[in-house]
C-alpha cells in the first residue's frame, strides 16, 4: 500500500422504516473512505498533477472497490454509486479532485459492478469532521429519481490540514418509498426530447 495512506473508514447503516411505514425491502447504504497525507503538501503551486495521480489513484481506486464489494457481497448487490473527495484545509481541492477525477480511479468501480452511467460525485474542503457527502445514482440509468440517494458520514479526525479523503459510496436499492417519478415521466409532461431536455 502507499506511504500517503494513513486509514480506511467504513460506514454501514440499513433502513427497515422510512416516514413511519415499513420498507418493502430494508435499504443498506455503505461507504467506504480513505484518508491520505497530499502527495503536493509542501511542494508549491504544481502544474503538472499527473505523476502522483497515476502512482497513487489506481491503488486507492482498487483497494475502496474491493473493501467495499467486500462489505456488500458483490458487484451485483449494488445498484447506485458514487464517489467523492476532501481536501483538508491546507490543500487545493484540485489535490482532492486529482485523485478520485480519473478512470485510473473511478474505472474499477464501475467495471466491478458492471455499471454503464458516470459516477456522481462531490469535491468539497474543511476541517477534521466535515461531512462527507456521496451522491448516488443508478448504476444503469441515471434518470431513475429512485436511486438519488446521499451517503453521509464523517471521521472525527480527518482530514487534517494537510490530508485527503477519497471515498465511494453505494446503496443496494432505492430510497422506501420512492414516489416522484423519473426524469423521463417529467420530460414527457414536459413535451420535451430526452436528447434535448431544456428544449434548446
Amino acid at each position: 500500500m502507499i506511504d500517503e495512506l494513513r486509514k480506511i473508514v467504513t460506514f454501514d447503516e440499513t433502513i427497515f422504516k422510512e416516514g413511519n411505514k415499513k420498507a418493502k425491502i430494508p435499504l443498506r447504504i455503505v461507504g467506504v473512505a480513505a484518508v491520505l497525507s497530499n502527495p503536493w503538501k509542501g511542494k508549491g503551486f504544481i502544474q503538472d498533477l499527473t505523476p502522483e495521480i497515476d502512482r497513487i489513484a489506481p491503488i486507492m481506486g482498487k483497494a475502496l472497490t474491493d473493501r467495499l464489494i467486500s462489505l456488500i457481497g458483490s458487484g451485483e448487490k449494488i445498484e447506485a454509486y458514487g464517489k467523492a473527495a476532501v481536501a483538508g484545509t491546507s490543500c487545493e481541492i484540485e489535490h482532492a479532485s486529482a485523485i478520485i477525477h480519473t478512470l485510473k480511479f473511478g474505472n474499477f468501480y464501475r467495471e466491478a459492478v458492471g455499471a454503464k452511467s458516470y459516477l456522481g460525485f462531490t469535491n468539497s474542503r474543511g476541517p477534521a469532521n466535515t461531512q462527507i457527502n456521496i451522491p448516488l445514482m443508478d448504476k444503469h440509468d441515471t434518470g431513475r429519481r429512485s436511486h438519488y440517494i446521499t451517503v453521509q458520514f464523517s471521521i472525527y479526525d480527518a482530514p487534517d490540514v494537510d490530508e485527503i479523503v477519497v471515498a465511494l459510496g453505494a446503496a443496494t436499492s432505492g430510497r422506501p418509498h420512492h414516489r416522484i417519478g423519473d426524469r423521463y415521466s417529467d420530460l414527457e409532461r414536459l413535451g420535451k426530447s430526452v436528447d434535448n431536455p431544456a428544449g434548446i
